[in-house]
């Protein structure tokens, strides 16, 4: 038995799950109920069939409805992994520091083809962090300040997950100095992310220690499920670039949040309309148990 979950940005209406509806059964899907709209913005829909087939058919679908679809069983789960770059907080961190060295453009080109899959990403990230060289450090903090924000539905995702008992950790290939308060402002029991050299109040133009790529997220996920005694079955990735997409395709259920274009296609679902919170809908989980603070 599968689940097709329907989110929509602002109110889903009965033309939206009708359409649906028609969408399985082109799909050859037997339908067996549904549940009734969640919050005004949600629906399942459990049938037997094709999930893959499914999909494809429910994402033809018009309107700016987001779609989940998985199987029935293990749909809570009990370990969050997230990217934080342009998932759980808004901005690329790199791009934002180079422009505080005036080099903004020039940085955030290379990032985004690292992000598109175009680049090897730990080449992609030492050429970036060595154009960062004699950056005063005190720009880290100043950045946090004025352009770090958190992703809409980022605290409620991670909170509610952790008062559920769900294990929550950040994955970064960006840089500790961001990690550590992001994971504190939002609830993350754990970080990993990449340190930049630092020497004399500057930067030196290094990483210091291994490099957090696609496969450190990877084995992250994997050490992270054992030590907490779960299947990935029960385990969530959430990313938007091609070096989450191992980790994505390893959990039991992979989510690319308004992703590149790799990553959205590599994962189970691909989030484009909604905030964080579409990933508590998904799991079943209403308006009414969310935890904000």
């Amino acid at each position: 038995m599968f689940i097709a979950t329907l989110i929509a940005k602002l109110s889903l209406n009965e033309r939206d799950i009708q359409s649906a509806i028609a969408s399985l059964d082109a799909s050859g899907a037997t339908i067996t109920r549904q549940s009734d709209r969640i919050d005004g913005r949600a629906l399942d829909i459990f049938f037997e069939g094709d999930p893959v087939t499914a999909r494809a058919h429910l994402e033809n679908m018009a309107g700016e409805i987001d779609i989940a679809v998985q199987p029935e069983a293990n749909r809570l789960k009990k370990l969050l992994i997230s990217d934080m770059d342009s998932t759980m907080i808004t901005i690329e961190c790199i791009d934002e520091l180079a422009d505080y060295a005036g080099i903004k453009t020039q940085i955030a080109a290379i990032t985004e083809r690292a992000m598109l899959g175009e680049l090897d990403f730990e080449e992609a990230l030492r050429g970036r962090v060595a154009l960062l060289k004699g950056l005063d450090t005190t720009a880290i903090q100043q950045c946090l300040d004025e352009r770090v924000k958190i992703m809409p539905g980022a605290e409620i995702l991670v909170r509610t997950m952790a008062q559920g008992g769900a294990a929550t950790i950040l994955v970064s290939g960006g840089f500790t100095r961001f990690a550590k308060p992001v994971a504190q402002a939002i609830g993350f029991e754990s970080f990993h992310a990449n340190i930049l050299g630092e020497g004399e109040g500057v930067l030196t133009g290094a990483l210091d220690g291994p490099i957090v790529d696609s496969s450190r997220k990877d084995e992250l996920l994997q050490s992270g499920a054992q030590a907490a005694g779960l299947p990935l079955e029960l385990c969530m990735a959430v990313g938007d670039g091609a070096n989450d997409i191992p980790m994505l395709q390893r959990a039991g259920l992979g989510i690319a949040y308004h992703a590149k274009p790799k990553a959205a296609q590599a994962a189970d679902v691909a989030i484009r309309y909604n905030d964080l919170t579409a990933l508590l809908y998904i799991q079943g989980i209403a308006a009414d148990q969310w935890i904000a603070k």
